[in-house]
């Protein structure tokens, strides 16, 4: 009888044993080949600037043998659902969490409850107020919203009306793109005859606005503004559409931000001066990059400038730009 008993309290302890080894995160140098988990949220899924920067944190998660979790609200003006997505991704306890906030107010509270719970947090294009995260990586907004206003002046030769048709209110990014862009214009002595109205979260919107500001300042069969500046993919493309369907793009001189196939292709034609260019590939390449490093108890720079250039007719062949927009 006490050997039987014995060997019951043998065979407990083997697997109390056995159990007392749970899964180890590979971060922390265990045994097993769990991996770490990043969840990634853009601001929309729609536009092709968030593709690109998708297109460069995939190719850094497979790198460096991660998992990467990617989703983002479907328009870039539903804050409600991506305040959603991070809450989700804190309650599944991903290892990160990368973000560019629609709203640098309004994702403050689930941000600071994700890093409250231990989540690494790193903020991409678009800053967020009072938070404190591993990083801040996008590009020098506010510079290159200068660049375009630079380009504007030069192109008019240092006079003439101009308007700007702004994104949405909140957004840190783009509203750092209109201030440059106001303070070059005013510096290269032009006058901004209207900075007041924002295209909105679509292409859709950004065009019915696009078209109800050109109507305030047409005079005949033109226009009596020089030149036009918008600070993001949907806001230029929906003025490059009302211009091309006003047939006034020979009337004016306009300046856009990133990049797409149709705007790609008005630069080409001569319909757009220039496009300032940010790098979301190289943007969503080192956030999962610069992340793995912070799981893996490294140290990052707070600050990470992922650059920008202006693409206009005279470099659309230029090594430099054919490497930005993934040419051969």
């Amino acid at each position: 009888m006490q050997r039987s008993l014995f060997l019951i309290a043998i065979l407990a302890l083997s697997i109390v044993g056995c159990s007392s080894s749970p899964e180890t995160n590979s971060a922390t140098g265990g045994a097993t080949t769990k991996k770490l988990r990043i969840g990634f949220i853009p601001k929309g899924s729609t536009h092709e600037f968030w593709k690109a920067m998708q297109a460069g944190a995939e190719g850094a998660a497979a790198a460096n043998d991660v998992e990467l979790i990617w989703k983002g609200p479907q328009k870039e003006d539903d804050k409600a659902d991506q305040i959603k997505v991070v809450e989700n991704f804190t309650n599944q306890k991903v290892d990160g969490i990368i973000m560019a906030p629609l709203d640098e107010e309004a994702l403050k509270t689930p941000s600071k409850e994700a890093i409250a719970k231990g989540i690494k947090m790193i903020i991409v294009d678009s800053g967020l107020k009072d938070v404190e995260t591993e990083s801040f990586i996008a590009t020098d907004n506010e510079k290159a919203g200068y660049m375009g206003g630079e380009r504007l002046a030069k192109a008019l030769g240092g006079k003439g009306k101009v308007i700007m048709l702004r994104y949405a209110e909140g957004s840190a990014s783009t509203m750092a793109r209109e201030k440059g862009f106001l303070d070059a214009a005013k510096k290269g002595g032009l006058e901004v005859v209207s900075d007041e109205q924002h295209g909105g979260a679509t292409r859709e919107s950004a065009q019915t606005a696009s078209e109800n500001l050109l109507t305030r300042f047409k005079a005949g069969e033109g226009l009596s503004i020089q030149g036009i500046f918008c600070p993001n993919e949907s806001t230029a493309f929906g003025m490059m559409k009302a211009l091309q369907n006003g047939k006034l793009t020979s009337k004016v001189k306009f300046v856009g931000f990133d990049s797409s196939k149709e705007l790609l292709e008005a630069v080409t034609s001569g319909e757009i001066e220039g496009l300032v260019l940010q790098n979301p590939t190289n943007m969503g390449k080192l956030a999962v990059e610069n992340m793995v490093k912070v799981l893996k108890g490294g140290t990052i720079e707070k600050r990470i400038d992922t650059g920008a250039i202006l693409v206009d007719k005279a470099n659309m062949e230029s090594d430099e730009v054919k490497a930005l927009l993934g040419k051969k």
